[in-house]
């Protein structure tokens, strides 16, 4: 299960004997539980949307071979943002304060109790116990090889990532498949598929080699992370360097386009890049903002959604499946039993005047549901977290 998070009170502290102060971790940055809050509410909207064929280009995943949308986005960038907030939770106070075995533990333990809601999300989803590689147990996964790699220096870790894509970019144009020709790359033919379908599938792990491009997505994100703690620098250079970075990457992204051509299911090396270069120059732009210009009222709203991201995401799903698409209720158009979700997509279509505004109105009304949840855990200062 999750870690209950409570903010502790103040400790009251004695004037006599005060033990010797340790250093002061770096303040939160509101930047980064608004951009976490940003991809969460992303997710809702792309899962939820319930207007069937008019849902906007942006808001689908991309056929193979098309332009990334919005939709493309959202996954990576909260692969990178869990890169993002390493190197802060990794030199706060309580970290700080426990033995290396201790560090260690807590590590596999974050990573455990992800891939464990992961798995209670899959087997909701099917209907069924089941043991499957999905967005959690992905982000479990490239957490835990991230987070074990974040004591190699930054240039390091870099450079790390940018092996990392070039060995899995490598053999994705390199190694040949049986019965085609290296570097054939189609949906139906492709090294990823080939492996998932030979190896991977008959263990339930398809899926497990794009754990090496998205610990690369991790690693870049401890990169930005160490950019935005770097006390040397001013805040401005901060932003300034995270937006330059980002820049560099979305070319590298373009450059590499030409040769193996973004794409989610693969997680291509040039998706990778695209995808972390507009996550950085979004993050920059939300440091700017809400970190140095002080409008985090401005943000509030996906504050308190990235302050309890896992409640709202796995908590969605959970709800939707198993009390949505499973109760029974009375159908306000016709009498009969229907499911609870089909009954609110009929109530919210006769209230908006037709099925696409109802739809809309339905999503509205359900992302708005999940941040009131998350705002009330916010005001109580519970934080629900792996």
């Amino acid at each position: 299960m999750p870690r209950l998070k409570i903010a502790p009170a103040a400790p009251q502290g004695s004037p006599e004997r005060s033990p010797p102060a340790a250093p002061a971790s770096p303040p939160r940055l509101a930047s980064l539980d608004a951009f976490r809050g940003l991809t969460i509410a992303g997710m809702l909207l792309v899962n939820n949307t319930a207007v069937g064929g008019a849902v906007p280009p942006q808001l689908v995943h991309a056929d193979w071979g098309q332009a990334i949308t919005f939709a493309d986005l959202i996954f990576p960038w909260f692969l990178f943002i869990v890169g993002v907030a390493i190197p802060f939770s990794a030199n706060g106070k309580r970290e700080r304060e426990l033995s290396r075995w201790q560090r260690a533990r807590n590590v596999v333990q974050r990573a455990v109790v992800l891939f464990a809601v992961g798995l209670l999300l899959e087997s909701s989803l099917r209907r069924q116990p089941t043991f499957a590689l999905g967005v959690l147990q992905i982000i479990a996964l490239a957490y835990l090889l991230g987070r074990g790699l974040y004591r190699v220096p930054p240039l390091g870790r870099a450079a790390l990532a940018a092996a990392l894509l070039g060995a899995y970019g490598a053999a994705l144009t390199l190694i040949p498949i049986p019965g085609q020709a290296a570097g054939e790359f189609s949906a139906e033919h492709n090294l990823a598929r080939h492996l998932n379908r030979t190896f991977f599938a008959p263990w339930s792990l398809s899926g497990l080699l794009s754990v090496v491009p998205t610990t690369a997505m991790v690693l870049l994100g401890s990169v930005a992370g160490d950019l935005l703690r770097g006390e040397e620098r001013s805040r401005w250079k901060r932003a300034g360097l995270l937006a330059a970075t980002g820049a560099v990457l979305i070319a590298v992204g373009w450059l590499w386009h030409l040769f193996l051509i973004m794409n989610k299911p693969v997680w291509t090396p040039s998706y990778i890049c695209y995808a972390a270069g507009w996550g950085a120059l979004g993050l920059a732009l939300f440091y700017v903002l809400a970190d140095i210009g002080n409008l985090r009222t401005l943000f509030y709203p996906l504050i308190v959604f990235g302050a309890n991201a896992l409640v709202a995401y796995a908590g969605a799903i959970l709800f939707k499946v198993h009390v949505l698409q499973e109760w029974r209720v009375r159908s306000p158009l016709t009498g009969g039993r229907v499911a609870l979700q089909q009954a609110c997509l009929e109530w919210c279509a006769a209230q908006a005047g037709g099925r696409v505004p109802g739809g809309w109105l339905y999503t509205g009304l359900y992302i708005a549901a999940w941040w009131l949840v998350c705002w009330y855990l916010y005001r109580r200062k519970i934080f629900l977290r792996a």
